[in-house]
């Protein structure tokens, strides 16, 4: 676990060098509200008729994404705002049920205040993510099993810290004193105390224990973002988020990495890889990995 925490770490080091050196040529920060959001729908399809000899499943894909920054700057005072909101469904032939690909809601909030004239900042950050919809598990016998909803699971992390920060596209927060809340509905850890079987089989739901509602951690989060351009009409958007629990098994950091590459074909179509990276054994012992590929519409406004 510490090799790859020391990889993403390494990723970040030279993204952020990367990116340092697209930076310096950008202008001087003005104060002010700077607003700028971006909506895409990428679309997948494929489609096999019955004498198709080389295998494959006819399937149709859609998913709706948008990012939106609202940051302000007034003298040595910053507030970044972000929201994410991701959508996606899948269907193949055949199958009773559509199932999601992608469901994310997520606010970010940076407060910074500038030391002198340089790129450290004493911040002070909040982030809330949760989904759209429920998540269900296929059984064996063709019905499905809902395992989350809206808010079930949803986090909450906020706490004071240094902010160094280069510009908006790029920006590393370290947050020592992080209170982290986990919010469940009680659907999911209600449990008969009066039945030791069920009070002996029941997991912890996202970490949180039988018959709550909550869980609270308090530990260590850093957080980088980086956006650049690899080349023309070629960006790249790379965030990473690191947490580690001073209360329980604080050598179990958890990761969450994004990247988000948009090729521009022209101003309303675009080409977007999506790669996205989870490790947080509170959820599941393993790695969750997402990636997405296709071809879409894009408006930025």
């Amino acid at each position: 676990m510490k090799r790859i925490v020391l990889s993403f770490a390494s990723l970040l080091c030279a993204t952020l060098g990367f990116a340092q050196e697209t930076s310096t040529q950008e202008e001087g920060p003005k104060d002010g509200w700077t607003r700028q959001g971006n909506v895409s729908l990428l679309f997948n399809q494929s489609a096999f008729n019955n004498e198709w000899q080389g295998g494959g499943t006819s399937n149709i894909a859609g998913n709706l994404s948008l990012s939106y920054d609202f940051n302000y700057r007034k003298g040595s005072i910053t507030w970044d705002n972000k929201i994410l909101a991701d959508y996606g469904l899948t269907k193949l032939k055949g199958e009773d049920f559509t199932s999601k690909t992608n469901d994310r809601l997520e606010f970010n909030s940076l407060l910074g205040k500038q030391l002198q004239d340089s790129n450290w900042y004493v911040s002070f950050f909040a982030n809330f993510k949760t989904q759209f919809d429920s998540g269900f598990v296929n059984n064996d016998d063709g019905t499905r099993t809902k395992t989350t909803h809206f808010f079930s699971p949803a986090y909450l992390q906020f706490g004071p810290g240094m902010l160094w920060k280069k510009s908006d596209n790029l920006k590393v927060n370290i947050a020592p004193a992080t209170a982290k809340f986990v919010f469940v509905h009680d659907e999911f850890t209600r449990v008969d105390t009066t039945d030791p079987l069920a009070v002996a089989a029941y997991v912890p739901y996202f970490g949180v224990d039988a018959n709550e509602t909550s869980r609270f951690e308090f530990g260590a989060s850093l957080s980088g973002y980086a956006k650049f351009d690899l080349m023309k009409n070629v960006s790249m958007e790379n965030t990473l988020n690191l947490y580690s629990n001073y209360l329980e098994d604080p050598q179990n950091i958890d990761v969450d990495y994004t990247a988000n590459i948009v090729m521009s074909i022209n101003k309303y179509l675009s080409a977007n890889i999506i790669f996205q990276a989870i490790y947080d054994d509170n959820a599941v012992k393993a790695w969750q990995i997402r990636e997405v590929f296709g071809l879409g519409i894009n408006y930025g406004f």
